[in-house]
């Protein structure tokens, strides 16, 4: 075929569109030519963009298939469309660069001037896809000497250094477009260079391009950016927020561009000291710029500190691009110090924690108390003050003890009531049971009090709970998910419409996993909600903390060795806040979402009133906790779940704690709520999580009353 084959530019492929006449002409002679070689790769980066997690559509089908013709290498390439092609190829920079940051990124035109250290710069642009143009500059050919630090090959040697580095971006992304000044660029061309570019990055070797180049770009309000390949020297220059700034941070004073013109590589050197500071050379660049001219011909480079330099380059393009903070001045990312701070990390030693004190109960009021405290509340905050006075035991509701969570302190009424149960339970046992009343102050103002009088009733069947309720804990074990057996429900129901609650529940496996999804998702919400979240965490009780005595101890959560290595990525402030700032979080539920699916059943304890006070949570936290030992009773484990919109009567109230998800949260109410069916007239209480599961690891602690000691 000989000179009869399709032209392309010596560093750009030919794009062919094979619907296209002209193309379909060219596209035939190139495949009549046994020199070629023809490669298909869309079935395999079609096949690659099938396995691909949550991609986006995009408009773009067959008919954008191109066939990519690489002269220099005598290759043609088939490929889907350059949206495809991109969206496959930057998939990995997902979540370090998200698709929106990606696109904004795409829309900028970048120059690099200098192909030596400016051909790793340029290509890890090209890699990460953060600019949407490129433009190279350098009048040098590739000299084997380059071979060091330049990404080259024996064949690229008397090529010109920006065709060499436009090739390599060509064979990664042919749909990138670059531009080449192969002239390299003086005061003539150096605006036309500029043009349009977001950023240029300058590498080149002459002093007085350098400033001819700043002096340009301060005149366009374009950013420069240099990378010296010595101790990480990364410099800065806002020209476009500081138009009036000198040239090298004033470094050079008034020195010209026409007075550093045509200097020996040892004329630069003084220059060079006073652009990088004496002081601030390694000691190696140091002693050889002494020796340039005698025993070296040049001042060295390597190709791992020119990579080093690419990286550091790059992530300041980045962040100019998206809009973040990047200030003028100077940063040295020293590979070399930091090798000296080498240090063995902290131990994962197993945490020592301390066992929980002996129980130390002198009499029937000191057991009814500590029995009292045993009741569940929520975080374990224990949300109540205990004391016995003459004739009473009194349990009082202590707002300090409240969260966001707990809406209208209705919560802590509910852990109230599950208190006065406990204690009422112990009464009976010890014989001085008696009545029992709730007093609640005005509405809003969280004063709830309890008392019970101490007596000589009798009540057989509260007596029987006593043994259980001393035995009562969370189990967050992941069960069996074995169906619950005969008569369990019937029973529970029993037992809650007894104490004048309700029970409502969902068994079959497509309930649950709905209530997997519904109770995960909300689970997500409180992560992604910044008082919520810190509120959560600061229930979790460690090995090291102050106050064992109060909030869940973190052997509790039962985490399994993938989940404890997720929770503590989540224990981090930062993570949540990036993870907000990208809507995104979906695997935040997935600890709740999986223990709900080993369920045996998902009930929620409910009673009547549709804007119930104080008084009627209350009483539905004695209904709860009568409902909980009696399903432990039955071989069950119990594991509360309390979704964040529990105690939430209003819109507002959801608006309230969680913003930014009032609206998600209300759906989430509105669809756990059918999916129970619970009648409007029903208030939920609790919802608990039965399942059949081994015996938890520890229970949570509890403060002590009255010297009593309770762990629980």
């Amino acid at each position: 075929m000989g000179d009869d084959r399709p032209r392309a530019a010596d560093h750009r492929p030919l794009i062919l569109d094979p619907a296209d006449p002209e193309d379909a002409r060219m596209l035939a002679a190139l495949r009549d030519d046994p020199r070629l070689e023809f490669r298909d790769l869309r079935a395999a980066l079609r096949a690659e963009l099938g396995k691909m997690v949550a991609p986006p559509d995009i408009p773009e089908g067959p008919e954008a298939d191109r066939w990519i013709y690489y002269p220099w290498r005598a290759a043609v390439i088939g490929l889907p469309g350059p949206r495809t092609f991109r969206l496959i190829r930057l998939d990995r920079n997902r979540n370090k660069l998200t698709r929106a940051e990606q696109d904004r990124l795409a829309e900028r035109a970048i120059g690099v001037v200098g192909q030596s250290a400016g051909n790793a710069i340029a290509h890890l642009l090209a890699m990460e896809g953060v600019c949407g143009e490129l433009r190279l500059a350098d009048l040098d050919e590739i000299e084997f000497s380059n071979l060091n630090r330049v990404a080259g090959t024996l064949f690229d040697v008397g090529v010109n250094k920006s065709v060499v580095t436009a090739r390599r971006i060509a064979e990664l992304d042919p749909y990138l477009p670059v531009r080449i000044f192969e002239a390299g660029i003086d005061e003539n061309s150096v605006d036309e260079f500029l043009d349009g570019l977001a950023i240029v990055v300058e590498e080149c070797d002459s002093l007085d391009m350098k400033l001819v180049i700043r002096e340009a770009a301060a005149r366009h309000r374009i950013p420069v950016l240099m990378e010296t390949s010595d101790r990480g020297l990364l410099d800065v220059e806002r020209f476009d927020l500081e138009p009036q700034r000198p040239a090298f941070h004033g470094l050079l004073g008034a020195v010209r561009a026409a007075d550093l013109r045509g200097l020996t590589s040892r004329e630069k050197a003084p220059f060079v000291v006073r652009l990088l500071g004496a002081a601030g050379l390694s000691p190696r660049l140091g002693a050889s710029l002494v020796e340039v001219g005698e025993t070296v011909t040049s001042w060295p480079q390597l190709a791992g500190d020119v990579a080093l330099g690419a990286a550091s380059v790059v992530a300041a393009v980045r962040r100019i691009g998206l809009g973040m903070k990047l200030a003028s001045g100077r940063v040295r990312i020293d590979v070399e110090r930091h090798l000296d701070e080498l240090a063995d990390p902290p131990p994962n030693d197993e945490p020592a924690w301390a066992e929980a004190p002996p129980e130390s109960v002198a009499g029937p009021v000191e057991s009814v108390l500590a029995c009292a405290q045993r009741a569940p509340s929520g975080g374990n905050m224990q949300p109540w003050s205990l004391r016995a006075e003459a004739e009473d035991i009194v349990v009082e509701l202590a707002p300090q003890h409240s969260t966001a969570m707990d809406i209208g302190y209705r919560g802590s009424a509910l852990a109230l009531g599950a208190a006065l149960y406990n204690a009422r339970v112990a009464a009976a046992a010890h014989g001085v049971l008696g009545p029992h009343e709730f007093i609640e102050g005005a509405p809003g103002s969280g004063r709830l009090v309890a008392r019970l009088r101490l007596g000589n009733e009798r009540s057989d069947e509260l007596a029987a709970d006593y043994p259980a309720v001393l035995r009562r804990g969370t189990n967050r074990r992941v069960g069996t998910g074995t169906r619950l057996a005969d008569g369990v429900l019937d029973t529970l129901t029993a037992v809650a419409e007894s104490a004048g609650a309700h029970v409502r529940a969902v068994v079959d496996r497509q309930g649950i996993e709905e209530a997997a999804r519904l109770l995960g998702d909300s689970d997500r919400i409180r992560y992604l909600t910044p008082r919520l979240y810190e509120e959560m965490l600061a229930e979790v009780r460690w090995a090291e903390d102050d106050d064992p005595d109060t909030g869940i101890d973190a052997r509790s959560l039962e985490l399994t060795d993938d989940e404890w290595a997720a929770f503590q990525i989540t224990t981090r402030a930062d993570v949540m806040a990036q993870l907000r700032s990208w809507s995104g979080g979906a695997a935040l539920g997935k600890y709740t979402g999986d223990r709900v699916r080993s369920s045996s059943a998902i009930l929620a304890v409910t009673f009547d009133a549709t804007d119930p006070r104080l008084t009627g949570y209350a009483e539905a936290g004695a209904a709860v906790a009568r409902v909980w030992v009696r399903a432990e009773r039955l071989g069950l484990s119990v594991q509360p779940i309390s979704p964040v919109y529990l105690y939430a009567r209003r819109r507002g109230e959801l608006a309230a704690i969680s913003p930014d998800f009032a609206d998600t949260l209300a759906s989430l109410q509105g669809r756990f709520l059918d999916l129970l069916e619970v009648p409007e007239h029903e208030t939920m209480a609790l919802v608990l999580r039965l399942s059949y599961a081994s015996a938890a690891t520890v229970r949570s602690r509890r403060r002590p009353v009255l010297g009593v000691d309770t762990s629980s």
